[in-house]
């Protein structure tokens, strides 16, 4: 069942052929971990959400409070009998039909699509983990590539190729040639006691679980945290890589070409996670 601007109803009777997401890409989305009927960070989701909504032009109607949306979420979710259960949650805001790349009216549509997944909370991954970085094509830093719309067709390609030669990811370039971010979250890299990720400015993904795990680590004496580009050739002469995304929480890099890493940061860095969620009940 799929919540669409508050009707809830079966899946194949939504999306008409003119939907401006479909036809332009005109369109943002949230991916919202949900455990037990608790939306987890759900308020930075929603002003990531207002902000790109704001970037994007689109009118943002009256109704869209956090409250409005939380409850419209938990509806679909109980629709699916998910309230009791961990269930991924998409949420996917687009512009109305009309016009062609000008479109004739800047209102929205909302669409809440829900499914079960296994973990209630966020698990460290000890499974081996290979990467590599895909060079066939280049994210172009700018405020339009921080925000999580469905143009993805970057990174479609490089998870066909990452498949196509048994990797579990790819690193993405940026046009300077910088390391921007894997293809489904954030990149840290540590060397020692210093971490860093990239900037949104080389154009990464503003991701929500980055800015976790960023203020966590700020909260840890022992390390330094530094938003600074890196280079292809840090990445092998680190001692860790992890990605991070909302439904994987810390996905540790075990190889990077012939670089094999330790995770024993990212194992810590789980576990104050799970705590941090745990107090904000």
């Amino acid at each position: 069942m799929i919540n669409f601007n508050g009707n809830i109803s079966k899946e194949d009777q939504i999306i008409s052929f003119k939907n401006r997401g479909f036809n332009y890409g005109d369109a943002l989305f949230e991916t919202i971990k949900a455990s037990f009927g608790k939306l987890l960070f759900w308020e930075d989701h929603y002003f990531r959400l207002m902000a790109s909504m704001r970037i994007m032009r689109m009118e943002i109607p009256m109704s869209f409070t956090m409250e409005f949306l939380e409850e419209q979420i938990k509806n679909t979710l109980q629709a699916n009998s998910l309230l009791n259960a961990s269930a991924r949650v998409k949420l996917i805001v687009n512009r109305v039909e009309g016009g062609l790349y000008n479109p004739t009216d800047n209102a929205v549509d909302y669409l809440i699509q829900v499914e079960a997944i296994a973990t209630d909370f966020y698990l460290i991954h000890k499974t081996d983990y290979e990467v590599d970085l895909f060079k066939d094509y280049f994210v172009s830093p700018s405020l339009l590539s921080t925000l999580k719309t469905n143009n993805r067709a970057l990174n479609v390609v490089g998870s066909v190729y990452a498949s196509e030669n048994n990797l579990h990811n790819c690193f993405i370039l940026n046009t300077n040639k910088h390391v921007v971010e894997a293809l489904n979250g954030n990149l840290f890299l540590v060397k020692g006691k210093l971490i860093k990720t990239p900037p949104l400015s080389d154009g990464c993904l503003k991701g929500i679980m980055r800015k976790q795990i960023i203020e966590i680590l700020n909260q840890m004496p022992d390390y330094e945290i530094e938003e600074a580009s890196i280079s292809p050739f840090e990445l092998q002469k680190a001692d860790a890589l992890f990605i991070t995304n909302v439904i994987t929480g810390i996905q540790p890099i075990t190889k990077y070409r012939k670089k094999e890493y330790s995770n024993t940061l990212a194992e810590d860095l789980i576990k104050k996670l799970n705590v941090k969620i745990r107090l904000s009940n």
